[in-house]
């Protein structure tokens, strides 16, 4: 496989979330680095947060696994336990299946980097531990009582 020329990966602004939950993502950026290099078994995304944008809403998978490396800058990781800082060289990761929803806040005056990388399941539902939101990869997003938004 040749070299990933990263600066030709295509940038996404935002989120996909249903209003008003977008608002906590619109200005994060990812660039699929996985797509990139044509991977199906997981995928690879770098993630540029600026100041006070978030990774996502605080969520967590039924079936896939999620792990973050901060690349630069700093951010705070927010789970169950609280709220923690992770700066250029930390890492966390999140098991399939924990109920314990994660958050990545850039809190710092600097955009922050990480590497994201996480396992592809035709049949995850992602959960959203604060809001009224989850989401099935075969039926897309949907209030917690299964209705869909929209």
């Amino acid at each position: 496989m040749p070299k990933i020329d990263v600066k030709s990966v295509p940038e996404k602004r935002g989120s996909s979330y249903p209003p008003p939950f977008d608002a906590i993502a619109k200005d994060r950026v990812r660039q699929r680095l996985g797509d990139a290099a044509a991977l199906t078994q997981f995928g690879v995304n770098l993630l540029s947060l600026p100041p006070g944008a978030a990774s996502a809403q605080r969520h967590w998978h039924s079936s896939e696994d999620e792990f973050v490396y901060v690349l630069s800058g700093q951010v705070t990781l927010i789970t169950d336990k609280g709220e923690e800082i992770l700066r250029a060289g930390d890492c966390a990761g999140f098991p399939k299946g924990v109920a314990d929803g994660h958050q990545i806040v850039n809190r710092s005056d600097r955009t922050a980097q990480c590497l994201e990388v996480g396992t592809r399941s035709a049949d995850d539902v992602c959960l959203y531990s604060d809001i009224d939101l989850m989401m099935d990869k075969r039926s897309g997003f949907r209030r917690k009582d299964g209705t869909p938004y929209g």
